[in-house]
């Protein structure tokens, strides 16, 4: 079973929602939980908990990988994702049963691979997440999304305009395919913003979980 770093919820007491940050391609679990710490004192009845993903990164020793990325094989994303999911599922529904919350109460916050896997197993969780927010990531599959999707959770995209890892015309292909498998997706543009999150990003990031988690 997959764990990672956590953070209780600002105000004490049992969590009334739940972030599950989903982080990137060789980075860790404590790669995102920073933004956790920032957006606990907006969210005070969240907690914040950050997996790190199963498999070591050959790219980079001391980070993880939730699937081998080299960015050359068009397949390798829904191979990849695919191959990931029991994991994260199997740590959502141990999350749940460790702070008695639904899937009602619980947000998906992925990073480029990480939003790859957010977008791919939120969907098909057997009761519907509070939301997905994805930052600079793709749908790895959208034509398969619609036979796919069980839930329709709302999705909010953004994406750094100077992406030079994954295109800011990926945000396009993900927005288009979520919404055609029914999916409520809202999307953002960060001018100027590479492979990263800029402080807009984190602005609309924390209001779309305002918005979508109880609490």
């Amino acid at each position: 079973m997959i764990d990672g770093p956590r953070l209780p919820p600002s105000a004490g007491g049992k969590p009334k929602s739940l972030v599950v940050f989903v982080h990137g391609f060789g980075a860790d679990g404590n790669d995102l939980l920073g933004i956790g710490r920032e957006w606990s004192r907006h969210l005070p009845h969240t907690a914040f908990v950050s997996p790190h993903a199963p498999q070591a990164c050959a790219g980079a020793p001391m980070g993880r990988q939730w699937f081998a990325l080299t960015m050359r094989d068009p397949h390798e994303f829904k191979r990849g994702v695919a191959a990931a999911r029991p994991a994260l599922d199997a740590f959502l529904d141990a999350e749940l049963i460790r702070h008695g919350l639904e899937d009602s109460a619980v947000a998906l916050a992925g990073f480029s691979q990480g939003t790859m896997m957010a977008l791919h197993v939120g969907p098909q969780r057997k009761h519907r997440l509070a939301g997905i927010l994805g930052y600079s990531g793709l749908l790895a599959d959208p034509e398969a999304l619609k036979g796919e999707a069980v839930q329709k959770p709302p999705v909010m995209l953004i994406h750094g305009e100077a992406d030079d890892l994954i295109p800011v015309a990926a945000i396009f292909s993900a927005a288009q395919g979520l919404a055609a498998a029914g999916i409520p997706v809202e999307w953002h543009i960060s001018a100027g913003v590479p492979h990263g999150i800029g402080p807009d990003g984190l602005e609309l990031g924390l209001a779309f979980l305002k918005r979508s988690l109880p609490g």
